[in-house]
């Protein structure tokens, strides 16, 4: 860009910048994975904030380093299954869960090894694959399938409210994720096809940062519904209204993934007090587990 360029991009101007689709902007934006500004009642994007994120996300960048070193923590989205797996296992990993998008920018950083989304891709009907290769251009860096799940709405125990889907959410008390959670992201996408807008529901504050959050603001009487797991559904003996299944991913960079915490996860997910886990827990179909998705350069 030049300096006589304006000091905001639109949409279409930032597609051109990125070689991408108008629609891969939006979902960047959506999904709180490029600054942008609404101030004006449309998207905006600010020219030196676009330019030092596009330096981020430069493969020559020390996060993209095939022999960096990272710290042993795994960040992304929350999984009940894979958070007990991480503490049951012995893997020494430690773990800071705050969003498929948090992840994803931490993993940028060099703020850990490995990561877990579930971040929705409407152009090819995927998951997860462009998001990794788009974050970490040129980066060694492994997608492999953790597993499918079950994801609907999570209600009160016995459905008073008799919810199907998200169409009966107009006016009714729901309680959101966080901006950038991977949940959040597909929530949006699911009530824009619905025709449903942010307006037509009375949101709960604030945000749940978790999917247990979701569930107690449920259980609590606070809302009257979330976008939420099966499982988690089933732990706190409340109603749910299946919707959909979801893939759930780890992007692990390779050094990481033969390091002994890793190696020593993997192990423990193949063992029948794993299999009987997910079994207790429901709503997961394990079939996958290990498939690549995504192999970096």
């Amino acid at each position: 860009m030049t300096d006589d360029a304006p000091e905001y991009l639109t949409v279409p101007e930032l597609a051109a910048l990125l070689r991408v689709k108008e629609r891969k902007v939006y979902a960047l934006a959506s999904a709180g994975e490029i600054p942008c500004s609404r101030a004006t009642g449309k998207l905006l994007f600010p020219r030196a904030t676009v330019e030092a994120w596009i330096a981020r996300h430069s493969s020559g960048g020390a996060a993209a380093a095939e022999g960096a070193e990272r710290p042993n923590v795994f960040v992304g989205s929350h999984d009940p299954l894979l958070d007990w797996a991480l503490r049951e296992s012995g893997s020494g990993i430690a773990a800071f869960f705050d969003g498929s998008s948090d992840g994803l920018t931490r993993l940028q950083k060099g703020e850990a090894f490995a990561g877990g989304l579930h971040l929705y891709e409407p152009e090819r009907d995927g998951w997860n694959r462009d998001h990794v290769a788009d974050a970490l251009p040129g980066a060694a860096v492994v997608l492999i399938e953790w597993a499918w799940r079950e994801r609907g709405l999570i209600v009160a125990s016995g459905n008073p409210l008799t919810l199907r889907g998200v169409s009966d959410l107009r006016e009714r008390r729901v309680v959101p994720r966080q901006k950038g959670a991977g949940s959040q992201v597909l929530f949006e996408a699911l009530c824009e096809k619905e025709g449903l807008k942010e307006k037509d529901i009375d949101g709960v504050d604030p945000p749940a940062r978790s999917e247990s959050d979701i569930a107690l603001a449920v259980a609590d009487g606070k809302a009257d519904a979330g976008f939420g797991l099966g499982c988690v559904a089933r732990q706190y003996r409340l109603g749910f209204v299946p919707l959909l299944r979801e893939r759930f991913d780890i992007a692990v960079f390779r050094r990481g993934y033969f390091e002994a915490g890793f190696q020593t996860l993997l192990a423990f997910c193949r063992t029948d007090a794993f299999a009987a886990k997910a079994r207790d827990l429901g709503g997961y179909d394990l079939s996958g587990f290990g498939r690549v998705h995504f192999n970096g350069p």
